[in-house]
C-alpha cells in the first residue's frame, strides 16, 4: 500500500523502487538446486530491469539482512544461509566483499528483492600543503564524492500534526566497507561517521530544501502525524528521491541521528524541547 501511494508522487521527484517478494519455500528451492537458483535469479533480473539486486528481511526496519546480489550464485549462497538459519554470512562469503552480515531470527519472514542502487562513496580527504596555503583554511580534510553515482543514503527526521509535518535537515552515514552500511554503523552510537547536515561539498543546499519540501509532500500523501523517520536515496543534483523505508514510529535511541538532526535546526531544538513537541503532536493527534 505505502508503494502505490509513493509511485502516485513520481512527478513530484519522489519514488520507490520495485519489489519482488521471496518466501521460505523460495529460498530452499534456490538451496537445493542450482538450475533453480539460475531460474529464480533470471527471474528476477528481468522483471526488476537490473543487474544487481539488493535483499532484506521484509520485517525488519534495520540493516540485518541487507546482502547485495550479483548472481545466482550469490543468491544460492544467501538462501542457503537463511535456511540453515544461520546466525549470520561471514565477511566476504558473497561474490563482492562485504562485512559480517546478520541474518533476522525468523527465518520464515518473507524477503523483499529490489534494484540495487548503485551510491557514491562519501570520503574524508586530506588537503594538499598546497590547498591550505592557496585557500588560507584551518581544516586540513575535505569532503568527496567518488564513483560515477551521484546517488547517496539519507535518513530525515520529520515532526508536526498531519498534513504539516516539518522535515529536519538529513544525514549521511559513511560506510567503511563494502557496499551497504553495517548494522553498527546506521545504529550504534560511535561506530558511524554521521554528517548532519551533508556538508556543501556533497551536496547543495538549495538540493537540501528541495529534498525536504518533497518529503514533507510524502508524509502529508501517507497521513503520517507526530514524528516518523524516512532513508531514501537522494539525488545530489536534481533531489530525486528513492524511498527505502517509510517509519512512523522510529526509536528514540541516544543513537539515533534524529537528536543531531534538531540539534543542526536554526535556532537548534534542544533534546528536552524535541522530546516535548513530539509529546504536545501526539496530544493533538489524539
Amino acid at each position: 500500500i505505502t508503494a502505490d501511494l509513493i509511485s502516485r508522487l513520481a512527478a513530484e521527484g519522489v519514488k520507490a523502487s520495485p519489489k519482488k517478494a521471496l518466501y521460505y519455500n523460495n529460498l530452499l528451492a534456490n538451496t537445493g538446486c542450482g538450475q533453480c537458483a539460475d531460474e529464480s535469479w533470471a527471474v528476477l533480473v528481468d522483471q526488476l530491469d537490473s543487474n544487481s539486486l539488493c535483499i532484506k528481511p521484509c520485517s525488519d526496519g534495520c540493516s540485518t539482512g541487507v546482502a547485495k546480489l550479483n548472481n545466482a550464485n550469490d543468491l544460492q549462497l544467501y538462501s542457503a544461509a537463511v535456511t540453515a538459519n544461520q546466525v549470520f554470512i561471514p565477511e566476504n562469503v558473497l561474490s563482492e566483499p562485504h562485512s559480517q552480515i546478520p541474518l533476522p531470527e525468523n527465518a520464515f519472514c518473507p524477503f523483499i528483492v529490489e534494484p540495487f542502487v548503485e551510491t557514491a562513496d562519501v570520503q574524508i580527504c586530506r588537503k594538499e600543503a598546497h590547498q591550505l596555503e592557496e585557500g588560507g583554511e584551518s581544516s586540513s580534510e575535505e569532503l568527496k564524492l567518488s564513483g560515477e553515482s551521484r546517488w547517496i543514503e539519507v535518513t530525515v527526521g520529520l515532526v508536526g500534526k498531519e498534513g504539516q509535518m516539518r522535515a529536519l535537515l538529513p544525514s549521511i552515514t559513511i560506510r567503511e566497507y563494502g557496499s551497504i552500511l553495517t548494522l553498527e554503523e546506521k545504529f550504534q552510537g560511535g561506530t558511524g561517521i554521521n554528517l548532519t547536515p551533508p556538508p556543501t561539498e556533497v551536496i547543495s543546499d538549495a538540493c537540501i530544501k528541495t529534498a525536504q519540501m518533497r518529503l514533507e509532500l510524502l508524509a502529508s500523501s501517507l497521513g503520517l502525524s507526530g514524528f516518523a523517520r524516512i532513508d531514501a536515496f537522494l539525488h545530489v543534483d536534481t533531489a530525486e528521491l528513492i524511498v527505502i523505508e517509510v517509519n512512523s514510529i522510529p526509536g528514540l535511541t541516544p543513537s539515533t541521528v534524529l537528536f543531531q538532526q534538531a540539534m543542526a535546526e536554526d535556532p537548534p531544538i534542544f533534546p528536552e524541547a524535541f522530546f516535548r513537541m513530539i509529546v504536545d503532536t501526539v496530544a493533538l493527534d489524539a
